[in-house]
């Protein structure tokens, strides 16, 4: 009998250093995760904060085709053009969303970059600071009044269209 007990008790600490095994784990596994997490968010704040764009000029051309330029006056480089949003509304409540293209075909609903000034060495294909972007956007039905450009990171600027 008093073997019975020394393997039940043997068992109960094994279990209850395994049970603690677990706990403390899981609870430095949490923490861990918790911080990294804040350091993301953190990290994104400040790149958004550094983030200003303008939206230098704007233009209807034949074909649906609008021409505008965004000025990056912020001190961060702006390069996630995939993931960038461009809307428009013609006034009537319904806006339009136009999606990326870097292969430009002018279909409509799309939107391409066409030009860098001034063109830099430095990062290629990304919009440095005080540098300006030349876009071409083609919109689908009635011809916008208004349109917004999103960067990655939440910044965006907006601006009226002037009709030609």
């Amino acid at each position: 009998m008093a073997v019975a007990e020394l393997i039940g008790a043997a068992m109960g600490v094994l279990l209850l250093i395994f049970v603690a095994y677990v706990l403390v784990g899981s609870t430095l596994t949490t923490a861990q995760t918790l911080a990294e997490a804040q350091k993301d968010l953190t990290l994104q704040d400040e790149s958004r904060l550094r983030t200003d764009i303008v939206i230098s000029s704007a233009s209807l051309e034949e074909g649906n085709t609008l021409n505008f330029s965004v000025t990056n006056q912020g001190s961060e480089i702006v390069s996630d053009f995939k993931h960038m949003d461009i809307l428009s509304t013609n006034g009537t409540g319904n806006f339009e969303y136009y999606s990326y293209t870097k292969n430009f075909i002018g279909s409509s609903g799309t939107w391409t970059i066409n030009s860098f000034e001034p063109v830099s060495g430095v990062h290629p294909g990304e919009l440095d600071p005080g540098e300006t972007v030349w876009c071409e956007a083609v919109y689908p039905g009635d011809i916008p009044k208004w349109f917004q450009v999103t960067t990655s990171n939440g910044v965006y600027t907006s601006a009226y269209i002037p009709y030609p």
